[in-house]
């Protein structure tokens, strides 16, 4: 029996590709009903028509609405909490609309979780929260405090979070536009060759949360051990798949953006649990007595690093291949492409 049988799963943001990711996943499973929450009624009605299942409830509303979350959590048990700005360049020229949904909006899901009854909420951050320097990963690590915090206010409702690295194809990323860019016969347009990146799966960041709900305690932030890759390699690996050889364009760093991410701090790495392919960060549960501290310090700072994109396992151009060719959606790609071409 597993420990989603009977029970009710709410999604906010739940259109998007994480929301997709899961349903692909639990609508097999003996999960009774799982809540779609998102203000995209086009994104909805797509994904009722697809996959025409009784056991998917679709609500209309915004994080940044209380009225509308505490009202599509009742009598809910499970919430993933997904719904995010997550653009890099537009949050830089709209920071507060950033704060609005990232910060704000977790914090009107978790109090109407809260006053709901709901067992339990994950949160999912990224790895630009760790050193953030854009606004879309300073609200996220903002995001990540909230949750914390409201953590330890409640008994009840069990708060922890998942922190991960670039999702292969998802909404908005890289991989589809370099497809695209193959497709139409223009030339593949990479910020830095060195920049280096995380990689993982949506399935990966599926089974991650489904890690976090069945280990982490309350105020946890629980990170999966990943691969990562230089842009370079990635759009070698790309090309390569589909037959191609067009002209790669450096374009530079774009706004906000870092030559490697981070998914744990020194600060974190130090007290970071090691279970195998994951890390659990327990919650900071010190007090605000900071007098008991002043005469203490912790050497250990100077003898570690962090987790980056850098000093994790690197993927070469065929290990690259290899892992896209794990997704259904390069694979449908291929295919495309590959009638396409003998036309």
């Amino acid at each position: 029996m597993s420990i989603f049988k009977d029970k009710t799963l709410l999604i906010t943001g739940g259109t998007g590709s994480f929301g997709n990711a899961v349903l692909e996943k639990f609508l097999k499973s003996d999960i009774s009903e799982i809540r779609i929450f998102s203000r995209d009624e086009k994104k909805q009605d797509d994904m009722r028509k697809f996959y025409k299942s009784d056991k998917i409830k679709f609500f209309i509303g915004d994080v940044r609405d209380y009225s509308s979350i505490k009202n599509a959590l009742y009598g809910v048990d499970y919430v993933f909490q997904a719904a995010a700005l997550k653009q890099v360049p537009s949050c830089e020229f709209f920071p507060m609309e950033a704060v609005k949904t990232n910060v704000v909006g977790t914090e009107n899901v978790l109090d109407a979780a809260i006053e709901n009854g709901v067992q339990k909420v994950i949160c999912l951050s990224t790895d630009k929260a760790a050193y953030p320097v854009n606004a879309m990963g300073m609200s996220k690590a903002m995001m990540e405090k909230v949750f914390i915090a409201k953590s330890r206010t409640t008994k009840k409702t069990v708060i922890s979070g998942t922190r991960y690295g670039n999702v292969m194809c998802s909404r908005g990323s890289v991989i589809p536009l370099f497809i695209e860019q193959i497709k139409s016969g223009n030339p593949i347009t990479i910020t830095n060759p060195l920049m280096t990146r995380y990689i993982m799966s949506l399935e990966e960041a599926v089974e991650l949360v489904e890690f976090a709900f069945e280990h982490a305690n309350s105020g946890d932030i629980m990170v999966q051990k990943a691969p990562a890759c230089t842009i370079a390699d990635l759009a070698t690996a790309v090309c390569e798949l589909f037959g191609a050889k067009p002209e790669i364009k450096v374009i530079g760093i774009r706004h906000g953006e870092k030559m490697s991410e981070t998914l744990l701090t020194k600060e974190e790495f130090i007290k970071a649990e090691d279970m195998g392919g994951f890390y659990r960060v327990p919650a900071d549960v010190r007090s605000l007595n900071y007098d008991k501290y002043f005469s203490e310090g912790d050497n250990k700072l100077l003898d570690i690093d962090a987790y980056t994109s850098d000093n994790t396992l690197q993927l070469d151009v065929e290990g690259i291949k290899q892992k896209l060719l794990q997704l259904s959606y390069i694979r449908e790609e291929l295919n495309s492409w590959t009638r396409f071409k003998g036309k």
